[in-house]
C-alpha cells in the first residue's frame, strides 16, 4: 500500500490544526472542565473540527476518534485518531511544549503519524516504510544504552508514584536525569535522541496516536509498561531500543 499520500494528508493536517490553536495560544483564553475535570479550549474543539471536517471531506466513510467529539465509524478498516492539543494544561499556561497529534490506524495498526508542535514549529511525522522525520530531516533514537547516561521524561510525577509505588527511586537509583518535559513533547524529545526514555501511566488512543509508527520508524520502542508494543494498552513507554531492557525491569518492577 502507498502510504506517501495517507502521510502528505496527516501533516497537512496537523500544520493547519496547529496554525488554528495558535490563534489563542497566549491569549488569556480561560478553559471550561470535562467531566474528568481536564482542561478543555476553544481551541481544541475548533481544532478537532477542522481535523473531522477535512477527513469526512477527503476519505468519507473513514472512521474518527478525538478527544473532544468522540468516535464515528466505529469498525472501518481505516480510522484517524487525532488529539488537537496534547498539553492543554501547558497552552493554557502558555508553555510552548504541547503537540497536536494525528495518526492513521489500517486494521488496528497505526501506520501513519504525524506530531506537530505549533510555538516551536517543529513537525514529527512517519510511515511504515518511510521513516521518521523532524522538519525535513530524518530522526532517530538514540543509542545510549545506559539510563545513567541519559534522561527520563514524563508528564507528571505523582501520577507515576500512583500507578506503581517506587518507580522513581528504582529510576534515580539507575542515575537517570528525571525531568518533566511531558505531554507530546517528551515522545518527540525520544524520537529525536534527546532523551533516551519517556513515559506515562495513563493514555488514552488519541494521547498517543502516532506514536507507535514514530518511534518504529526511529528505531525505537512505544507500547505498554511490560512490553507490548501498541497504543491501546491505557499506558504509554517510549525508548531507544538499546535501553529497552533496562527499562521494562524497572517499569515492571522486577
Amino acid at each position: 500500500m502507498n502510504l506517501q499520500p495517507y502521510l502528505e494528508f496527516a501533516t497537512s493536517l496537523a500544520y493547519h490544526a496547529g496554525k488554528i490553536t495558535l490563534r489563542y495560544f497566549n491569549t488569556g483564553v480561560v478553559p471550561d472542565r470535562k467531566e474528568n475535570n481536564d482542561p478543555v479550549t476553544i481551541a481544541d474543539r475548533e481544532a478537532e473540527a477542522f481535523v473531522r471536517a477535512e477527513v469526512e471531506k477527503h476519505y468519507p466513510g473513514h472512521a474518527i476518534v478525538g478527544e473532544e467529539y468522540g468516535e464515528n465509524g466505529n469498525g472501518h478498516a481505516f480510522r484517524w485518531i487525532v488529539d488537537p492539543i496534547d498539553g492543554t494544561i501547558s497552552f493554557v499556561q502558555g508553555v510552548p511544549l504541547y503537540g497536536v497529534l494525528i495518526a492513521l490506524e489500517i486494521e488496528g495498526v497505526v501506520k501513519v503519524g504525524a506530531a506537530y508542535f505549533p510555538p516551536l514549529d517543529e513537525m514529527l511525522t512517519a510511515a511504515d516504510g518511510l521513516g521518521c522525520w523532524n522538519n525535513g530531516r530524518r530522526a532517530r533514537v538514540s543509542g545510549v544504552g545506559k539510563l545513567s547516561e541519559t534522561c527520563v521524561v514524563t508528564s507528571d510525577f505523582q501520577h507515576l508514584e500512583r500507578k506503581r509505588s517506587g518507580i522513581l527511586q528504582r529510576f534515580e537509583s539507575a542515575g537517570a536525569l528525571l525531568r518533566t518535559w511531558g505531554d507530546a513533547y517528551g515522545y518527540l524529545l525520544v524520537a529525536t535522541g534527546r532523551a533516551g526514555a519517556a513515559l506515562d501511566p495513563r493514555m488514552d488512543v488519541y494521547d498517543c496516536g502516532p506514536y507507535p509508527v514514530i518511534m518504529r520508524e526511529a528505531g525505537g520502542y512505544f507500547g505498554s509498561w511490560d512490553g507490548t508494543e501498541g497504543h491501546t494498552h491505557g499506558e504509554g513507554l517510549a525508548c531507544n531500543a538499546a535501553l529497552k531492557p533496562e527499562v521494562l525491569k524497572l517499569t515492571r518492577g522486577s
